[in-house]
């Protein structure tokens, strides 16, 4: 099944929805970072919910979601688009504990509750917007759902999951819903949805059973209306000609000097873990063009 979000609204038009499965995108992330389990899990509900984020742009613009918790997992950096596409990685991939006392992996302790949620959105502008608001679970989900609150003003609820594979680590489910309230929403729905959100199973668990998020969205909204499908995908910005520029920039008298020194170069993409390597041969041709 492929990986896609959708938009929807609910309620005659009182709350707009987003919600997603993302278990191909996030078994990418984990597979090219090596990710141990704790480790998936927080990284694949961050990146989970800045697609959702992002869905909620349009155009050219895109954002990044940092979750910097001073946990041993270190920071985490989602970035994503209008178009579905969507990065991340965890300053420590490898990191993973004995399940918590609930049964589920303890992405709090992962995380850490001692830090902030950061959000900046590249809307075109000449400043990018940027917000931020203090983490108070190491959720995720908990923690974005009081980002929207207290730096956006919109009443909101977060839920992601990421189900792993104890045995070779793999993602078997992942996805997620963001509700949010528009202006002058009833208090008997905002009383309804409370309700039905606090009956519903983890995110993970409906996308193992197969629910689709139309189907997720179906257990809570009223009147639900569908208003467009994107197909979700791991793309990272990065590519050879890319790292190229970079090097050029660096100026003639650096890459003499690192020509002299190593005779050779690596440069490392942090969000894909695509390493390019250029040899002295590679460099004097890259040298040829400044």
């Amino acid at each position: 099944m492929s990986d896609y979000l959708i938009r929807a609204t609910g309620f005659n038009g009182h709350v707009r929805a987003f919600a997603a499965r993302t278990t191909g995108i996030v078994e990418e992330m984990r597979r090219r970072h090596d990710m141990w389990n704790t480790a998936t899990a927080a990284t694949g509900r961050t990146l989970t919910a800045t697609l959702m984020m992002g869905a909620m742009l349009k155009g050219n613009e895109s954002l990044s979601v940092k979750i910097k918790g001073g946990g041993p997992i270190g920071q985490i950096v989602a970035e994503a688009n209008a178009d579905g596409d969507g990065i991340a990685y965890a300053t420590n991939p490898h990191v993973h504990f004995e399940l918590n006392e609930k049964g589920k992996l303890d992405v709090a302790r992962a995380v850490g509750t001692d830090g902030f949620v950061y959000v900046t959105k590249d809307l075109g502008l000449k400043e990018p917007y940027q917000g931020s608001s203090p983490i108070i679970s190491g959720e995720i989900g908990e923690d974005i759902t009081y980002y929207f609150v207290t730096s956006e003003q919109t009443p909101s609820a977060v839920g992601v999951g990421v189900l792993v594979n104890p045995e070779d680590r793999s993602v078997l489910a992942a996805g997620g819903f963001i509700l949010q309230l528009l202006p002058d929403t009833p208090e008997e729905v905002v009383a309804k949805i409370e309700e039905r959100l606090g009956q519903l199973p983890q995110v993970s668990r409906m996308i193992g059973e197969g629910l689709t998020p139309e189907e997720i969205l179906a257990r809570v909204l009223d009147d639900p209306k569908y208003l467009s499908r994107t197909d979700v995908q791991f793309n990272c910005k990065c590519n050879e000609d890319k790292v190229i520029q970079a090097l050029i920039s660096m100026g003639r008298e650096e890459m003499e000097s690192l020509l002299a020194e190593q005779g050779e170069a690596e440069v490392h993409c942090h969000f894909c873990n695509e390493r390019y390597h250029f040899d002295r041969t590679a460099l004097e041709d890259i040298m040829k063009d400044m």
